[in-house]
């Protein structure tokens, strides 16, 4: 709906786009889709001007929108606000740069650096960071060890759109019940395994990879239209982790986002998180949060996290 957003937008606006004046993040469309172009409904709608955040990394784009624009009489002005529109597009610019979609890797982590197979409480209430981060992501990661135990991730804000959930099963079996679905919502979900595996409730999309790598996994996700995915790890030395060994080196994730829960746990073993490359990297643009609680504990205290 990215590409189109305009031409519903104008139908709203019906006579009142007459003589008036469009701002978009992103260069208007000149292409068919499931919606004829947004260039389209812009000169159809009698629109004097149009302000345009970034010009369109789709090479069936580029430039080309505007150009349109312009030669139907209309000006045009590009290039306004363009650092903020690479921003807020970002996850288009890397799917139609890359191939893949855009990653996001998010864990939760005790005050002693342990992996904790949980949210902080109220996280996923509405206005909580994990009930928007659902909303903002066109899919979430998770096991099979995690889709078999929890409840699946969901955005509790009003009118939010629920991201597909994406199940990784490795070693199965012939068999993968996932309890929090239903024969509704199995739509809603894709399993990729390692090996044959009937899933239940029926109505669950199963695709058997070849190789079992993040690389793969992400261009799979970008064939199908995703543009961002938050790959949810919540258990250490599972198959996440082994997806995640390279991410770094291999340019998989583009962001880290952790929450840091006020508890002490017993360590089971070695550093949960020790995966990502070969070498050390520094991270940048770092943000800190304080997420409210809704007892009486510490506040939740996030680090959002942008990968090199």
């Amino acid at each position: 709906m990215w590409l189109h957003v305009q031409v519903f937008a104008l139908r709203d606006a019906g006579d009142l786009a007459e003589n008036a004046t469009a701002y978009v993040s992103l260069e208007p469309c000149n292409h068919y889709g499931r919606t004829p172009p947004c260039t389209e409904a812009l000169i159809k709608a009698k629109i004097k001007e149009v302000v345009v955040g970034m010009t369109d990394p789709n090479p069936i784009v580029a430039s080309k929108g505007i150009e349109k624009l312009r030669n139907a009489g209309i000006d045009v002005r590009v290039g306004v606000e363009e650092a903020l529109c690479l921003r807020l597009n970002e996850a288009y610019i890397h799917r139609m740069l890359t191939g893949k979609a855009f990653a996001t890797l998010r864990t939760t982590l005790s005050m002693n650096g342990i992996v904790i197979n949980q949210i902080g409480s109220g996280a996923d209430q509405p206005g909580g960071y994990y009930s928007q981060l659902a909303k903002e992501y066109d899919g979430v990661v998770i096991s099979s060890d995690m889709a078999k135990a929890t409840t699946l991730p969901i955005s509790q804000e009003a009118g939010a759109k629920q991201p597909l959930y994406i199940i990784i099963a490795q070693g199965e079996g012939s068999k993968l019940h996932i309890p929090f679905l239903d024969e509704e919502s199995a739509s809603n979900a894709i399993v990729l395994a390692d090996s044959p595996v009937a899933v239940e409730p029926s109505g669950v999309s199963v695709s058997v990879l070849d190789e079992m790598n993040l690389d793969s996994i992400l261009r799979i996700l970008a064939d199908r239209g995703l543009c961002s995915v938050l790959v949810d790890f919540r258990d250490a030395g599972g198959a996440l982790a082994s997806l995640l060994k390279d991410f770094q080196e291999d340019k998989l994730v583009q962001k880290v986002l952790v929450e840091l829960s006020p508890v002490w746990m017993v360590s089971p073993g070695p550093s949960d998180l020790a995966f990502g490359g070969s070498q050390s990297f520094a991270l940048k643009n770092v943000e800190h949060k304080e997420e409210p609680s809704t007892h009486l504990e510490p506040c939740q205290i996030l680090l959002a996290q942008e990968m090199p």
